[in-house]
């Protein structure tokens, strides 16, 4: 008996969460079934939700949470929608995986504004008492609120169905998502029906951030701690399917509990684990996409690629002279006593520029957008640093020993992965990504929620050139030439590949993966292998950055690192190889500049990287392209784009 009591509890908790995941990942799914966009702030609509239910509740005396709960949904609603309008509206017409890049943006703007409005510390919404205490049946007894959550996820979850089931609005709304042009034609602002979706979807995510957060505290990452779930829960049921959402939400929710009470080991690794194979057995998911249609005009990346004023020749000297530069650098820093900012700035730089450069032989050349390319980065740091503790101190074998098996594992996920496409490879890759964090968490070997620090970032090298008895480069500023040459050398060796049959082949397949197959080429064995070669440099870039902080630890496999990176190459500018790069020292230094003004510079950061993808979705390398098109009139000649976006060449 006292068994099946404890089941039942953990059942009802779970459904409770499962509750909260309905609501959050309903929303999620109704915005990407209607218009495409693949929310990633939609975590952060649930903490704002939470948060204005707790401003509100405090200031509006004993009636606050019922208050809050009416209140504060609404608006966030109207945020939505201003979000809608003003960033997400200009991107129509391109490949939904811009809507990743720039709600990534907005995650970044929006955590900063809770941070400053609020700060960081925990806050408490109070319970009304008519929802205190337990509940007593048949001898079982449970919380009234965790009954009041299911019942809410319920009657909203019933009214979402017979609104898009049996309204004129829902009538449209389910016209547009499979024929928008259609839906003109008949004289209907569809755009205004996408504000409405999208301001609904994130009231949907507000009310379940504010139930939730009268069962716990409300605190600045509980937006994170669920968006991952809610991809998990709409990927599982199907992308746009309401119906899934449901299901999905309610059996993630349950697992998720019982795994924790009963399988701790699996906690964690199970949802993972079923995602990817659902996404491997039936790619679109339990129930497919059943409510919505098809859009069928996802667009195309834009690449940088032959954007820009400069010739090839001016471009390659403009590289010799910043590769000059880095190494001068350090010797300048060391003479005005800065040397500080060689091991903690100039090698991050380098590292992450690495680490953008291996997204973008995937992304930017053979159209693959991995949001799950930190499972490469952890791999080589954690594979590095192991080693270097278990095995020999040379920092060289560290290194390959990361990449040989970054190499395997990167040939097996893309084994797996690539057998889906677009924003389904997208989502499986930051399943296997996600797998792996939550695996590290569980062996001894891998120090668990510690790490593994304690090692040398001059093992294995010899010491610098001295002059009498004076050392003119010390370890530090040693392993940072070290990184130089890997780097430098990364990037030539992925040019000349670019410059290859094969680099032609995988650009052939981002421009027509169908033409490239009927011409006789092996898409998939060419992706495979380019992924192989991505991740073999994003390992290395991981074992560098593990070696140069000392160790690693958990937060090396953190999803938003993934973000980071795609950030910087899209920054950048993606199918250049050098643009990404660019774009990791641009992110540094900017960063490094607005941390002596503001803590919320990832706000700032946030701000200037949706304008980028709004106005110059190729990057900071075409920038002087788009200028001179933009005020030097319609310019023709080599690697100039006129203003019609046709990119014109000798």
């Amino acid at each position: 008996m006292a068994v099946g009591t404890a089941l039942l509890e953990q059942v009802l908790n779970g459904l409770t969460i499962g509750m909260v995941y309905v609501l959050l990942a309903a929303g999620l799914s109704i915005i990407f079934g209607v218009m495409d966009v693949i929310n990633f702030a939609h975590g952060e609509f649930f903490a704002l939700g939470a948060y204005f239910a707790f401003a509100l509740a405090v200031g509006a005396g004993p009636g606050g949470f019922w208050i809050a709960l009416l209140v504060a949904p609404l608006l966030i609603a109207v945020l939505g929608a201003g979000v809608e309008r003003f960033t997400i509206r200009p991107l129509y017409g391109r490949n939904p995986l811009y809507h990743i890049l720039l709600t990534f943006g907005l995650v970044l703007i929006f955590k900063d504004l809770i941070d400053l409005i609020w700060g960081t510390q925990p806050r408490q919404i109070a319970r009304p008492d008519v929802l205190s205490g337990t509940v007593e049946l048949f001898g079982f007894g449970y919380a009234v609120y965790s009954y009041f959550v299911i019942a809410v996820g319920a009657v909203i979850a019933l009214g979402t169905w017979l609104a898009l089931t049996k309204t004129r609005y829902g009538l449209v709304i389910r016209a547009g998502s499979m024929d928008r042009d259609m839906v003109r034609y008949l004289g209907i602002d569809i755009d205004r029906y996408y504000t409405v979706v999208f301001a609904f979807g994130a009231a949907l995510a507000a009310v379940g951030g504010i139930v939730l957060a009268g069962r716990q505290s409300v605190s600045p990452g509980m937006g994170d701690l669920v968006i991952i779930p809610a991809f998990i829960i709409v990927v599982l049921g199907g992308l746009g399917s309401f119906r899934g959402a449901v299901v999905g939400g309610l059996a993630v929710g349950v697992i998720q509990t019982l795994m924790r009470s009963f399988v701790p080991a699996l906690e964690g690794l199970a949802v993972f684990l079923l995602m990817i194979l659902v996404l491997l057995v039936r790619p679109q998911g339990l129930f497919g996409n059943p409510e919505w249609g098809s859009h069928g005009d996802e667009g195309k990346l834009l690449t940088a690629g032959g954007h820009g004023v400069l010739t090839p020749e001016l471009r390659r000297w403009l590289g010799i002279g910043v590769v000059a530069a880095l190494a001068v650098l350090p010797l300048a820093l060391g003479l005005v006593g800065q040397s500080y900012y060689v091991n903690t700035l100039l090698v991050n730089i380098l590292v992450w520029a690495l680490f953008a450069l291996s997204l973008d032989f995937v992304m930017g050349y053979a159209g693959l957008v991995s949001l799950g390319h930190v499972l490469f980065y952890g791999v080589g740091a954690y594979a590095s640093v192991l080693v270097l503790i278990h095995l020999v101190p040379s920092l060289f074998l560290a290194l390959a020993v990361g990449i040989c098996l970054s190499v395997v594992v990167a040939w097996v996920v893309g084994h797996l992965s690539i057998r889906v496409a677009g924003v389904y490879f997208a989502m499986i890759t930051l399943g296997f990504a996600e797998l792996f964090h939550s695996a590290v968490f569980k062996f001894e070997f891998t120090g668990g929620d510690n790490g593994l620090f304690g090692i040398d970032p001059v093992y294995g090298l010899a010491s610098g050139p001295e002059v009498g008895s004076v050392e003119i480069i010390g370890g530090v500023e040693l392993y940072y030439y070290v990184v130089l040459v890997l780097v430098v050398g990364s990037y030539l060796l992925a040019r000349q590949l670019m410059r290859a049959p094969f680099g032609s082949v995988l650009q052939s397949i981002r421009e027509s993966e169908q033409r490239t197959e009927f011409i006789g080429y092996d898409v998939t064995a060419y992706k495979r292998r380019a992924f192989v070669v991505s991740g073999g440099l994003a390992s290395l870039a991981g074992g560098l950055a593990a070696v140069s902080t000392g160790g690693v630890a958990p937060s090396f496999l953190a999803w938003i690192k993934s973000g980071e990176v795609i950030v910087m190459t899209i920054l950048g500018g993606m199918g250049t190889l050098y643009g990404p790069m660019l774009g990791a020292g641009v992110f540094f230094v900017a960063k490094e500049a607005l941390l002596g003004f503001t803590e919320q510079w990832q706000g700032v950061l946030g701000v200037l990287f949706v304008l980028f993808v709004i106005f110059v979705p190729r990057g900071l390398v075409s920038l002087p392209g788009v200028l001179a098109a933009r005020f030097g009139g319609r310019t023709r000649g080599p690697d100039v784009v006129a203003d019609d976006d046709v990119e014109v060449t000798d």
